[in-house]
């Protein structure tokens, strides 16, 4: 039987533009991951990894108008979109490249040996080795900085392993594009090509998280899809980690004090966060706890002002567009829910408008009403009006675990006086892996700092697939002991031939 084509829509018109390839074979899938794990020892010099990054970002420039026209034309996602996404991902690679070079991440710790201890200690040198092939699953949502060059591809190599991609169906043409740019960068500085390899199709994706060769396994998208694959690694004969991004509601909690003293200011940031790119975000606010009385009224009729006037899209592909209607109907018909704004098509087949729903507080926690606490990919969010405390506190009790969290404070609240804003910080916390204060979520800022992922289902493990430790996914502790020092490698002997910080006895030294 032949191949399944594969190929690239244009999610304007729904039609196809081109046929970018076939979908893999079993046979291919197991001929990209055995090369990939051929170039595990050409990939371990950490001086060359460092500048596969810095190429593969020239490579992307050189590439960009190509690149970006392309993600358009899948996509949907236009300019200035787009140029940003490209521009983020090539300050990834290249942030990563720095990360590489400094050799913190190494970890490297040294305890001499010590016969007075309680117990003795011997000499233990420990530091981090990469895993091998690492499988990349890119999301729909991002085509560049979460998709062929975007972190988890970035952390991977960084760290020394090889990826195999599993494109995704909606920006097959982008895919290509970029996975070759970074093959050329490959090739430039003397590594194989298969450094980097991209495969296209569902089966594709299944045999590729079963091959004994791979390693561990990185994913942004649906939950249910995550989720299959998650137990598939974990149900392997050896397990592997998989660090799947799944799904997130990322609530906001307005104070009655931050409604009142600016609830305009607050329902016009809201409106702009839950409708950018169409709300199609991993991290769009899509719950919001807002107080009932004149100043939530006031906060909610600013909102409805400004997600009218937001410009209807399409979303991804077909199937989004139609889970997305689906989803906004099913929340609309609950008892005691309201559609100040009803989200819904647009004016052709392959559009939608934003919108947003409300409903007392009370109701949730009412098993009805549980769908209103899952994700609804697209331009919509849920505003759930509370009474009292007691009301935000049991809300918060039934949330599931978010990549973010928000909480809107009015100016004293912020300063801490009475106490509110802390406690409001800390029932936050435990929900999320990045907790804001005054501001919105969408927007991940590439920071060593920062921490994207959080409590499951957003993700599947503590790790963060954005920022410097995102390389810590892809790598894992070894001690030695007592080991002769001319046999130990570089990054462990005792005169620090590499330059490495590192923590000795106790104390860092640099």
């Amino acid at each position: 039987m032949a191949a399944a084509p594969v190929w690239s829509v244009d999610p304007r018109t729904g039609e196809q533009r081109e046929q970018v390839g076939t979908e893999a074979t079993p046979a291919d899938v197991d001929t990209a991951v055995r090369a990939a794990h051929g170039a595990v020892e050409p990939l371990a010099d950490r001086a060359v990894r460092a500048a596969l990054l810095r190429a593969a970002a020239a490579q992307l420039g050189a590439a960009s108008e190509e690149i970006i026209t392309t993600a358009d034309a899948e996509t949907a996602l236009g300019r200035p979109r787009l140029p940003g996404e490209l521009a983020r991902t090539q300050a990834q690679l290249r942030a990563f490249a720095d990360e590489i070079e400094d050799g913190t991440y190494l970890g490297v710790t040294v305890d001499h040996a010590d016969p007075d201890a309680t117990p003795p200690c011997p000499d233990l040198r420990r530091y981090r080795i990469p895993l091998g092939v690492v499988a990349v699953y890119a999301a729909s949502n991002f085509p560049l900085a979460f998709s062929v060059p975007g972190g988890d591809t970035a952390s991977a190599l960084a760290a020394g392993c090889p990826v195999v991609v599993k494109a995704h169906p909606d920006h097959p043409a982008t895919s290509e594009l970029t996975g070759a740019a970074l093959r050329r960068a490959a090739a430039e500085v003397g590594l194989p090509e298969d450094v980097l390899s991209v495969v296209h199709g569902f089966e594709a994706g299944v045999e590729l998280i079963k091959h004994p060769l791979v390693a561990a396994a990185g994913f942004t998208g649906s939950v249910r899809g995550g989720r299959a694959l998650f137990d598939a690694a974990a149900a392997r004969p050896a397990p592997i980690p998989f660090h799947g991004e799944l799904g997130s509601l990322n609530p906001v909690v307005v104070t009655a004090a931050a409604a009142a003293e600016r609830a305009e200011e607050i329902g016009a940031g809201l409106a702009g966060s839950m409708t950018m790119g169409t709300g199609q975000f991993c991290t769009k606010p899509g719950f919001v706890l807002a107080p009932e009385g004149e100043a939530g009224d006031r906060l909610l009729d600013a909102l409805r002002e400004k997600v009218t006037e937001a410009a209807r899209g399409p979303l991804l592909d077909s199937r989004m567009r139609e889970s997305f209607l689906e989803g906004v109907g099913a929340r609309a018909e609950l008892e005691g829910v309201e559609a100040p704004v009803l989200a819904g098509a647009g004016e052709d087949e392959h559009t939608v408008g934003a919108g947003f729903l409300t409903v007392p507080a009370g109701r949730i926690g009412q098993p009805q009403y549980e769908l209103l606490l899952e994700e609804c990919f697209g331009p919509v969010t849920v505003v759930a009006r509370y009474r009292d405390e007691d009301e935000v506190s049991a809300v918060l009790s039934r949330l599931p675990g978010n990549l973010t969290a928000t909480l809107q404070l009015s100016g004293g609240e912020a300063a801490g006086d009475g106490g509110r804003g802390a406690r409001l910080l800390a029932a936050l916390t435990p929900l999320a892996g990045r907790v804001l204060v005054n501001g919105w979520p969408t927007g991940v800022a590439v920071a060593p700092a920062q921490h994207h992922g959080g409590p499951y289902p957003a993700t599947t493990s503590t790790s963060t697939s954005v920022g410097a430790t995102a390389i810590e996914r892809w790598l894992r502790p070894v001690a030695y002991q007592d080991a002769p020092d001319p046999l130990l490698p570089p990054e462990l002997r005792e005169s620090n031939p590499l330059g490495l910080p590192r923590r000795v006895d106790g104390r860092w030294e640099r």
